[in-house]
């Protein structure tokens, strides 16, 4: 059957289109994609604006018409962070509903970090063993551990790249003050929850997904996008530590002249890398690699896993 993934995200809203049913990969078939930046569109109160939810409404709309253009059986919707945590959201709900029929699913932290894990072991098998997981979205980053499919432990921080950068980063280039400020609070965050991870034991590998960490792998001497799905591509802490400090000298446009840095991610480049950064170092990361899927594979593949069962 042929199903479509709605993500009304941080940064974009993305409908995949894949051709899947139970048993066998699903097969990327059309990808449509439109830069919202909801978590950049909330007000002092912590709202999404009428303007941003016009906006939203409208992109809804444009993402069911490729829908229906390209056959899509079933579409799943569903919302992450800036949905998740604006002030009003259940109000959005109800006219992205009311004037859409779409119903959208807001995915809780742990849900997002458990749906991103179960894309990376399917992708990765049985064979990779114990999996640390990361992901870094434009509202939150998904930390997730675990043996089997299901994980051990699973948190979400308030750590995206998109909410850091509108939050702590305003320069072009960013101050060095602020720089040091985000460094502080983003190691904070995270080391608060390294113990909870600790216990299970040293993973047999450490994986990233997002387009982050794959922009990140990109400009460290990563294979381009290109060369294929089923390139490996690593990013090593060493490299990312050298590249650190260079982009915080870089203006937003000289960031968009990077290798693989697309012009709309340009600005939260470099606060998304203190976040990996501050990752990779606090859980002793070396080298993690990159993995394809991430949440919205995680998604198709729990809808086929039920769809199996019944």
């Amino acid at each position: 059957m042929r199903l479509g993934v709605l993500d009304v995200g941080s940064n974009t809203v993305h409908l995949l289109v894949v051709d899947a049913h139970p048993g066998a990969r699903p097969l990327p078939a059309h990808s449509h994609k439109a830069d919202l930046r909801l978590a950049q569109l909330l007000d002092g109160s912590g709202a999404i604006g009428p303007d941003g939810v016009d906006r939203l409404i409208g992109v809804v709309h444009e993402a069911l018409q490729a829908a229906e253009d390209k056959g899509v059986e079933e579409v799943l919707p569903f919302a992450t962070s800036a949905v998740r945590e604006a002030s009003n959201a259940d109000d959005v709900l109800a006219r992205v509903m009311d004037e859409t029929g779409v119903r959208l699913q807001v995915l809780t932290g742990a849900e997002e970090a458990r749906l991103t894990f179960l894309a990376a072991r399917r992708w990765f098998g049985w064979s990779a063993g114990k999996l640390l997981v990361l992901d870094i979205g434009g509202g939150s980053l998904e930390i997730a551990y675990g043996i089997d499919e299901e994980p051990d432990a699973a948190v979400s921080l308030p750590l995206g790249a998109g909410r850091l950068t509108a939050g702590w980063l305003p320069g072009d280039p960013p101050d060095p003050e602020d720089i040091r400020a985000l460094r502080r609070h983003a190691r904070a965050q995270i080391a608060r929850t390294v113990g909870e991870f600790s216990r299970f034991g040293a993973p047999d590998h450490v994986v990233a997904t997002s387009k982050t960490f794959k922009q990140l792998a990109r400009i460290a001497g990563a294979a381009r996008s290109a060369e294929g799905l089923y390139t490996q591509r690593e990013l090593k802490r060493e490299s990312l530590e050298a590249w650190v400090p260079r982009l915080a000298g870089m203006t937003v446009a000289q960031r968009a002249e990077l290798p693989g840095v697309s012009e709309g991610r340009a600005g939260q480049l470099l606060a998304g890398a203190l976040v990996a950064e501050g990752a990779m170092d606090l859980f002793g990361v070396e080298t993690l690699e990159i993995c394809p899927w991430a949440l919205r594979e995680g998604v198709i593949l729990r809808k086929l896993d039920q769809l199996a069962v019944g």
